[in-house]
């Protein structure tokens, strides 16, 4: 399956030539979609080629009088480790969306990516190329629709993105996040699956339980039936809520001032806006 696809990326040609290029005429290829390289899984990756060698060679294309990965990037590291001072490729001429559709198809099929590599890389093919999700599908042989599943996933915040492993955290557990549009409550959901090893349907619905804190785009007043402690259940949530609104005001520019007193049967918090800064806003 592997090569078929290799092929059709990258042209099948049966007279492909093997050379050996020294290691240090060879750069690592800053379109590989992977960001971490397992350094246990590099080891025995470099035992395996000492003992049989090197099976399969890795592809390459002329950069700046050196040459650049295209795919092979671990081969590439593991002979490193050995010490080698040159590594079996084949040299390709292509331009830098196929040298990337070539890398991200290569991962995909030995599954080395993780899903938040997997988004990211189907997310810097399109915006990068200014391929459409349907061109991307036909390049690397999936479903506009499992790419589109991917991409939902970038619409988590960066450093939320950044504190999950996806060893710990499933895909799963990842899209249950969502249907949260606060920063700070993601990030809660993420630290209970840690500490608590919550279970896919867990954490669906811890996640339910906290998207009633959610702040609706339109705040309307309550039926007389329904019950005040059903939409806010946990004041403290709410009130950090309130707290994450202020600071990302204060970081478009509004002159915003909070202050907060915490009494015995209350907590009373009060926000501040300059209306000099209100007018600017509204002018703007």
């Amino acid at each position: 399956m592997i090569r078929k696809r290799l092929e059709k990326i990258l042209g099948k040609d049966d007279g492909d030539k093997i050379t050996y290029i020294p290691l240090d005429k060879i750069i690592s290829n800053p379109l590989q979609p992977r960001h971490g390289f397992d350094e246990p899984g590099l080891v025995d990756l470099a035992r395996s080629i000492m003992m049989y060698g090197l099976i399969q060679p890795i592809i390459v294309r002329p950069y700046d009088n050196k040459y650049r990965i295209v795919t092979g990037e671990r081969r590439f590291r593991a002979c490193y480790l050995l010490g080698k001072s040159q590594i079996a490729a084949i040299i390709k001429e292509m331009d830098d969306e196929k040298a990337a559709a070539l890398s991200l198809t290569e991962n995909l099929q030995h599954q080395e990516l993780n899903y938040v590599e997997e988004a990211e890389a189907y997310s810097a093919l399109i915006n990068g190329f200014g391929l459409t999700r349907e061109e991307l599908a036909r390049k690397i042989g999936r479903s506009p629709l499992a790419i589109a599943e991917k991409l939902r996933l970038l619409k988590l915040p960066e450093y939320i993105r950044n504190i999950i492993n996806p060893v710990v955290v499933s895909e799963k557990h990842a899209q249950a996040l969502l249907k949260l549009n606060a920063s700070h409550m993601q990030e809660e959901v993420i630290k209970q699956v840690y500490e608590k090893e919550l279970a896919i349907k867990e954490t669906e619905e811890l996640v339910e339980r906290l998207s009633r804190n959610n702040i609706p785009p339109e705040i309307k007043p309550p039926n007389h039936s329904q019950n005040v402690s059903m939409i806010i259940r946990d004041a403290r949530i709410f009130i950090n809520t309130i707290k994450e609104t202020v600071k990302r005001a204060r970081q478009t520019g509004v002159d915003i001032l909070m202050t907060e007193h915490d009494e015995d049967e209350q907590y009373e918090i009060i926000i501040r806006i300059n209306k000099e800064e209100r007018k600017k806003q509204a002018l703007a």
